[in-house]
């Protein structure tokens, strides 16, 4: 592997070269970011803390690329060997895990190093970066992207994919997608102001046999070395209504995550939206069973997956709405639905008045395909076929309702009613059920002039169930252009009698970003895009400084 990355090193070294011999007109330009975050910890026996062997923990990151009318080259440092709380074990480490020459000419681009690619909505393949997951599944080795006739989009790639420090070259996955642009290969659709693509995508695994016995037998699995995957997909628009369809099938892929079981693996998708002066609607619907797709069939954490399945919850940003967030169950696998409605009540109206009033409503209903989700039926069976419209368990529901109003020129409110309902199964912890609660937040922002705005929010959540009721309050002062200062403090009034208290400043000058502050954070899970990480409880002295050029 050292050898491989010495080779992709002098060919966008090479290159680069190459780039700078082509002449100014052509544009060589340099990017690139540096990113630091660290952790001074201090142990806290009444939020439960761990035990501390560094006294400093932090994640840094540096890319550079190189961008030119034919040509691009880039690589990223990073540096994690005492990361910070939450993170896999597999996670620590440094060098230089991310580097890339692109070249490009007259509709073809080639590409070799570590690259992202995503096929349609991500159902049989999606390798992406996510820093506060933790998440970097690139894939390294070739890559090329053919879209020489108008209306044509050809992907083509293979490798083998990254798991935090490590390449397992005993599996390769390969791909191609095609997307073909209807509006620009038949002239009468643009002329309607139609926009109408199909796509089609195919993903092969091949991975080494393996030695897994099935308990109390004296069984080997037979295990398949190239699993196959597709997807077909089309998407529909015109003026401001977009349908879109989408499936995948996957073929018999025994793992970690199904109990080395060798059903099949399908998912649909149905989205629809519409959206006019003053109204949209969205209402989407999702049947997944047996999607998790690893490269590495007994590897587990979040970074050994070639596909995403996508969620259907909304996703919150105010702190007690996004305490239980959902995570998708692509292994189960589940149904789900989700509408997200909103209306531009006009100014100088009875619901309006003088400024105008917006309200969005969104709506998520999550359900398993069977009443026993974590059973996948004994090790080298076919596990469960659950027919097709089959529902079980509610895994998770959220009705909430937003109302955003302006009252002055000066002040303005938005106001949140949120209903919800969590199984902790969701957790792996199915013995403590369901937690339902009722949220409300209002948050108040008032310009007090050009240069100084002050923000308040109040939330409180109510259950009966976990750790019951919280409090949460935020003081927020914005001295523009370069300064935010902010007090926060998050109750558990419920049950502990808890407070996870919080003061930064952060502030900003031309490209550098830096944020300081103090305080706990509570143990939960941080989600993006159906993704979780658990993060343990925390108190300390935080600093995170970014900056791009």
């Amino acid at each position: 592997m050292k050898r491989q990355t010495l080779l992709v090193i002098f060919a966008a070294t090479a290159l680069a070269v190459s780039a700078f011999s082509i002449g100014d007109d052509n544009g060589v330009a340099f990017h690139g970011s540096i990113q630091a975050d660290v952790l001074f910890p201090e142990e806290d026996n009444a939020i439960g803390t761990e035990s501390y062997d560094k006294r400093i923990l932090f994640n840094s990151y540096a890319d550079l690329n190189m961008i030119s009318k034919y040509v691009d080259a880039g690589a990223r440092v990073e540096f994690m060997r005492w990361p910070l709380p939450g993170y896999e074990p597999d996670f620590a480490g440094w060098g230089v895990p991310h580097i890339y020459v692109k070249g490009r000419y007259k509709g073809f681009e080639l590409t070799g190093g570590d690259f992202y690619e995503q096929f349609g909505a991500g159902f049989i393949l999606r390798t992406y970066q996510e820093r506060s997951l933790g998440i970097d599944n690139a894939i390294r080795g070739g890559r090329m992207k053919v879209s020489a006739i108008n209306g044509v989009r050809l992907t083509a790639l293979g490798g083998v994919q990254r798991r935090y420090w490590d390449w397992k070259t005993s599996s390769q996955v390969y791909g191609g997608d095609l997307e073909l642009v209807l509006q620009d290969l038949f002239r009468p659709l643009a002329d309607k102001n139609i926009s109408w693509t199909f796509g089609a995508s195919y993903v092969l695994k091949h991975e080494d046999d393996q030695t897994i016995m099935v308990p109390g037998h004296n069984w080997r699995l037979n295990l398949p070395k190239a699993v196959n995957a597709f997807d077909l997909r089309s998407e529909f628009q015109k003026n401001g209504f977009a349908v879109l369809g989408e499936f995948a099938w996957k073929g018999q892929d025994p793992s970690f995550d199904n109990n080395y079981t060798y059903g099949n693996g399908t998912a649909a998708m149905l989205s629809g939206s519409f959206s006019r002066s003053g109204l949209s609607a969205l209402v989407q619907i999702k049947r997944s069973e047996n999607m998790a797709f690893r490269s590495q069939r007994s590897m587990s954490g979040t970074s050994a997956f070639l596909n995403n399945m996508p969620v259907f919850s909304y996703l919150h940003t105010y702190a007690l709405a996004a305490l239980y967030p959902y995570a998708t169950q692509a292994a189960p696998g589940e149904w789900a639905f989700q509408g997200q409605f909103g209306y531009n009540f006009k100014r100088k109206t009875a619901l309006g008045g003088k400024y105008g009033t917006k309200v969005k409503i969104n709506l998520s209903y999550i359900r398993g395909l069977t009443d026993n989700p974590g059973n996948f039926g004994e090790m080298g069976s076919n596990g469960p076929s659950p027919k097709f419209f089959d529902m079980g368990q509610s895994y998770y529901h959220d009705f909430n309702i937003q109302i955003d109003k302006k009252w002055s020129r000066s002040v303005s409110q938005i106001f949140m009613y949120m209903n919800q309902m969590y199984d902790k199964f969701l957790e792996g912890h199915p013995e403590e059920g369901k937690v339902r609660s009722n949220i409300f937040v209002v948050d108040t922002k008032w310009r007090i002039d050009k240069r100084f705005t002050l923000r308040n929010e109040i939330q409180y959540l109510h259950t009966r169930q976990d750790q019951r009721d919280w409090l949460y309050g935020l003081i927020e002062l914005s001295v523009a252009p370069h300064i935010m200062v902010s007090v926060s403090d998050m109750w558990n009034c419920g049950e502990t009698d808890t407070h996870y208290y919080n003061a930064g400043i952060a502030g900003n000058y031309k490209a550098n970003r830096l944020l300081l502050s103090y305080g706990r954070t509570r143990a939960g899970f941080n989600c993006s895009g159906g993704v979780c990480r658990y993060v343990p409880a925390t108190r300390g002295f935080q600093v995170s400084y970014s900056y791009t050029f």
